[in-house]
């Protein structure tokens, strides 16, 4: 804690490091909340306004995964067995084996199918050109078009295709989509409605634009400038169709734009479980033994820097979501889930001092350091202040 800081509320401590940080250039806006089973434990804003709209670009992961973990307890999936009726482009999917001396990308049938369990802990095979050097390469040398821009095209090429290791490594693809299904009314809504949450806007259009802040992307160590980036990075369409989802829907799952205020009730609601305790628990375990996650090589510097969030630290997959294995430096505990969107929005939950946090901003690149830095402040604060509670 600053020394100036000493005198000041515990709301008022955390809103000094958010405001330290804008005003140094760290962010240009940020919204940041923290919440408890007893409900909100800080809310605020620091160059922003509280009800900014953010989009969250691969957070959507988060909704994708509860509503595929809801079909599993109804026992319409299965995390073992293989997926491809889901989508036609899981079927048979196709290894990237490496390019021919004319610069030709070799295909090869997949050797394993792929299960839910592999969507949901990145270990598939996917990848985003943005992170990957061999997907970077095959782009324009297949003719596809690049996963960030979202077509329909680009995201079935992509769900058909694993890099040239096929299982067993760090799966770099982002699940997402607001899942429909059950008639007309999304999934995803009705996941919020249960939570007595209200759901996240989707879609590039709509009642609340006038609020949803545009990306900024830093242009020197100290500023950061506007920027037309699209957030229509990849979804599996695999997730989409299980769900009941129409072909378009593919598109969608990285367009879906939210409050931080909406992601959390002010106070917790005995009604408004969405998944069995067992099924939660399941989901926070590490799913994949032994194999690191966490740490890509970027590809593409304006839009993401290279990522270590906890550089020498084990970090392991569960269901849907980041696992530290050890505590975090700045105050989390051991078995903390955490996840990110493109644009620096950040959250983390941690089942064993009960306590989640969330900051939100529409910076690039992703993993930006003092983006990364201000995240790590913040948390610090959180648990000083929940200690202090």
């Amino acid at each position: 804690m600053a020394p100036e800081d000493r005198d000041l509320t515990r709301e008022g401590r955390i809103d000094a490091v958010l405001r330290r940080g804008v005003d140094a250039g760290d962010m240009p806006g940020v919204v940041a909340l923290a919440a408890t089973a007893d409900g909100l434990l800080y809310e605020g804003a620091a160059g922003l306004a509280p009800d900014a709209v953010f989009r969250i670009a691969s957070m959507t992961k988060t909704v994708t995964c509860v509503a595929a973990m809801q079909l599993v307890e109804r026992g319409k999936l299965s995390l073992e067995a293989p997926v491809p009726a889901i989508d036609p482009a899981l079927a048979s999917p196709q290894v990237l084996d490496g390019f021919d001396a004319a610069g030709a990308p070799r295909l090869r049938p997949a050797k394993r199918p792929i299960t839910l369990r592999h969507l949901l802990t990145h270990t598939a095979g996917f990848c985003y050109e943005i992170w990957d050097a061999d997907m970077a390469r095959y782009v324009p040398a297949s003719g596809m078009p690049s996963t960030t821009t979202g077509k329909l095209a680009a995201l079935r090429y992509a769900a058909g295709l694993r890099s040239r290791r096929e299982m067993g490594i760090r799966d770099q693809y982002r699940l997402g989509g607001p899942p429909r299904g059950g008639g007309q009314r999304p999934i995803a809504r009705r996941l919020f409605q249960r939570a007595h949450l209200r759901a996240p806007r989707h879609g590039r259009h709509g009642g609340s634009l006038p609020r949803r802040r545009s990306a900024r992307a830093r242009s020197s160590s100290t500023s950061a400038r506007p920027t037309a980036a699209s957030c229509a990075s990849p979804s599996i369409p695999a997730l989409t169709r299980v769900l009941g989802g129409r072909r378009r829907a593919a598109l969608d799952g990285p367009g879906l734009s939210d409050l931080p205020r909406d992601v959390a009730p002010r106070r917790a609601r005995k009604d408004a479980q969405i998944l069995r305790a067992d099924t939660v628990e399941l989901m926070g375990r590490n799913h994949v033994g032994d194999l690191p996650c966490g740490v890509v090589r970027t590809q593409n510097p304006a839009r993401s820097c290279d990522v270590d969030f906890f550089p020498g630290a084990p970090v392991r997959w569960g269901l849907g979501g980041m696992l530290n294995m050890e505590p975090g430096p700045n105050g989390r505990s051991a078995g903390t889930v955490s996840w990110a969107g493109l644009f620096n929005c950040y959250f983390w939950l941690d089942p064993r001092r009960r306590v989640a946090g969330l900051i939100m901003t529409q910076l690039l690149p992703f993993a930006d350091p003092r983006a990364v830095a201000l995240y790590g402040r913040f948390e610090r604060a959180v648990y000083e202040a929940l200690g202090a509670a």
